[in-house]
């Protein structure tokens, strides 16, 4: 096996944000929704109106973390027949068009049945950056562990309100790109207000070594942008896009994003 890699493309777009003066923005969209071309049309409106990391989420029929409105996309996108390869067209697609840093979002049984191995290796060829695995531990992680290492892969980990101080601290050790902080227990969904609980979620990871924590579930508006990024590396919005998605296709994302990312009033 390969040294683990010293550079992380997912990182590096974070700290571009950070020394541009500014909260890095990473936006979800469900691959191949509402169908192949328009989520890849979405994801570079995306990049082109101000994310810096973008996270292409793989469809799963048992989606225990995703609200009612990224359910109904996958369930979508599930029912037409879609096939894991074309994540990897996406992300290929995406990674072409963009400098934004690609990463899937999956739960693990979908990287297990394909092999930890051939699945790292096909999503680096694709040019993906990483992936983002929700309900996998560290503890139960190492053929992930090893295979993002040996082809040079992000792997995000999540730590939550009811995180332990050693599970926070195992979290941080195996995480490389950025801390995933869930900020809500309980199902994603846009929502008036952010969590109270997001800021200590932030203060014990970074507290625990993390150079990059970045912040999700409820994410709707600029200003919980604004709130968030006071004590985040970063802020992850997916339910609102994928809102705007359906509703308006990707010129609406593409509004969305320039709104969140507070990219109109830089320009």
């Amino acid at each position: 096996m390969s040294a683990q890699p010293t550079t992380s493309r997912t990182a590096e777009a974070i700290e571009a944000a950070r020394a541009a003066g500014r909260t890095a923005f990473i936006g979800y969209l469900p691959a191949g929704y509402p169908d192949r071309d328009s989520s890849i049309a979405a994801a570079v409106a995306l990049a082109e109106n101000g994310a810096d990391v973008i996270e292409i989420g793989i469809p799963y029929s048992d989606p225990v973390m995703d609200g009612p409105v990224i359910q109904q996309a996958t369930s979508e996108v599930l029912g037409r027949g879609f096939r894991i390869d074309e994540v990897f067209e996406i992300v290929a697609a995406v990674a072409a068009k963009t400098d934004a840093a690609v990463l899937v979002m999956t739960y693990w049984n979908i990287i297990d049945r394909m092999g930890p191995d051939e699945f790292a290796r096909r999503l680096a060829e694709a040019g993906g950056a990483g992936a983002i695995t929700p309900d996998l531990t560290p503890d139960e992680a190492r053929p992930w562990l090893e295979a993002t290492d040996r082809y040079g892969l992000d792997r995000v980990f999540l730590t939550a309100p009811t995180s332990s101080p050693e599970r926070v601290a195992r979290i941080v050790e195996a995480t490389r790109g950025f801390v995933y902080g869930v900020s809500l227990m309980g199902v994603t969904g846009a929502r008036s207000s952010v969590s109270d609980a997001a800021e200590r979620v932030v203060a014990a990871a970074h507290g625990a070594g993390a150079p990059r924590v970045c912040v999700g579930l409820g994410v709707s508006a600029r200003r919980h942008v604004e709130e968030i990024g006071r004590y985040a590396d970063g802020v992850i919005v997916g339910t609102a896009l994928v809102a705007a998605l359906r509703d308006g296709g990707p010129e609406a994302v593409g509004r969305l994003a320039a709104e969140l990312s507070g990219r109109e009033g830089r320009d």
